[in-house]
C-alpha cells in the first residue's frame, strides 16, 4: 500500500481507504462523517485520519491491517481542520484546530506513548489553521493559517472575509519563530495546503475568497528567513484554476510540484527552479495528488485514479467511489 485517501461510497457512507501504487483499494475503514486528510507516522506503519472541518473525530490506523487502534475526539470548544503531523521522533501528534469561541487557531498536542492522550495545545500563529507540516530533520512546524474565521453554529460559513489575514507560521516548542504574510492586496488569498521538500523548502497553494475573475496568483514557495516567491502564470494557466488550489505535492526528486484544482478540473505541474508551469492535464473534479518514483498519482471526485509524468497521462481505472481531497503517502 502506498497512499491513504478518504472517499464516499455509493450508499452515501464515508470511509478511509488504503490504496496501492496501481490505484486499487487495499482496505477501508468506515468513518462516521466525511473525512479529509491523514498524518503518517515517521517510523511505524501507523497513520491518523481526520474528519473534514468542522469535524471533531480522528482515527488512528494500523496501515498493514487497516485496523482502528484509537479514536481521537476534539476537546470541548475545539474542532479539527482535517490535517495533522507527527513530531520527528513520532511521540507527539500535532493537529490543526479551531478555538471557535475565541476565533483563534490552536495546535492540539497528543501523546502517542499515552494512547494518544490530549496533553496540551499552543497558538497556531493565526486564524483558521488548515494544513500543518514538519520541516524534515527538525521539530519546527509550519502552519498554513488560512485566515478564515468559522464557527460550528454557522456550519462552513466564512465569517470574516473582509478582515482576513492569512499567513505561514513557523513554530517551535510553544512559540512562533517566524510569520510570513502576503501583500495586503492579497489578503483574501487563503493559504490552505502545503508540501515540504527534504531541505525545508515549502510550497503552498491558496484559495481566493473574492470574485474569481479577480483572483491573483495561487501558488508560492518559501524558505525560512527569505521572502516568499509567487508563481506568475499566463492568463490561461491562471484562469484554469478557477481561484482554487486543492492539493500541493512535491515530486520525489523535489524538482517539481503538482497542484490541483477540482473546480477547474486541472492539475498543473510546476518547475520549481524556474517557477513556471511545465505542463498541465485536465481531469474532472481532480484534487488528490500523491507522488512516487514514477511521477504523480491523481484521484478525483468521480472515482478516477490516474498517473501523470512529463510525457504521458495514464488512466488507472475508476472505482465506484467519490474520492475526497487528499492522498497521503505512506
Amino acid at each position: 500500500m502506498r497512499f491513504l485517501n478518504a472517499a464516499q461510497r455509493p450508499d452515501g457512507a464515508y470511509a478511509l481507504f488504503g490504496i496501492s501504487a496501481s490505484g486499487t483499494p487495499v482496505f477501508s475503514v468506515p468513518l462516521p462523517e466525511r473525512g479529509h486528510a491523514a498524518a503518517a507516522h515517521p517510523e511505524v506503519p501507523e497513520a491518523v485520519g481526520f474528519a473534514r472541518r468542522p469535524g471533531v473525530f480522528a482515527f488512528v490506523l494500523d496501515c498493514v491491517s487497516g485496523r482502528v487502534l484509537h479514536r481521537l475526539d476534539a476537546p470541548e470548544g475545539r474542532h479539527f481542520y482535517g490535517h495533522g503531523v507527527f513530531s520527528m521522533d513520532g511521540r507527539f501528534l500535532f493537529t490543526t484546530e479551531n478555538d471557535y469561541e475565541a476565533g483563534e487557531g490552536v495546535i492540539g498536542i497528543w501523546d502517542r506513548s499515552l494512547g494518544y492522550a490530549r496533553v496540551d495545545e499552543m497558538p497556531s500563529g493565526g486564524v483558521g489553521p488548515h494544513d500543518i507540516r514538519r520541516l524534515p530533520g527538525t521539530d519546527v512546524l509550519v502552519v498554513a493559517n488560512g485566515g478564515i474565521e468559522t464557527h460550528p453554529d454557522s456550519g462552513r460559513a466564512k465569517l470574516n472575509i473582509p478582515m482576513m489575514e492569512p499567513n505561514l507560521a513557523y513554530l517551535r516548542g510553544d512559540g512562533v519563530e517566524e510569520i510570513v504574510e502576503l501583500p495586503r492586496a492579497m489578503h483574501k488569498n487563503s493559504i490552505r495546503h502545503m508540501a515540504v521538500r527534504e531541505d525545508g523548502f515549502v510550497a503552498f497553494g491558496m484559495q481566493w475568497q473574492g470574485d474569481v475573475a479577480q483572483a491573483p496568483v495561487l501558488f508560492g514557495v518559501h524558505m525560512r528567513g527569505e521572502a516568499p516567491r509567487l508563481l506568475w502564470p499566463t492568463e490561461q494557466e491562471q484562469d484554469a484554476l478557477r481561484g482554487y488550489v486543492g492539493s500541493v505535492t512535491f515530486s520525489q526528486d523535489g524538482a517539481q510540484v503538482a497542484i490541483s484544482s477540482p473546480r477547474g478540473g486541472v492539475v498543473q505541474v510546476i518547475d520549481v527552479a524556474e517557477m513556471r508551469v511545465a505542463h498541465s492535464v485536465e481531469m474532472p473534479d481532480v484534487c488528490g495528488i500523491g507522488a512516487d518514483e514514477n511521477g504523480f498519482v491523481l484521484t478525483s471526485g468521480d472515482g478516477r485514479v490516474a498517473r501523470v509524468d512529463e510525457n504521458r497521462f495514464v488512466d488507472l481505472g475508476r472505482q465506484d467511489l467519490r474520492w475526497d481531497n487528499h492522498m497521503v503517502a505512506l
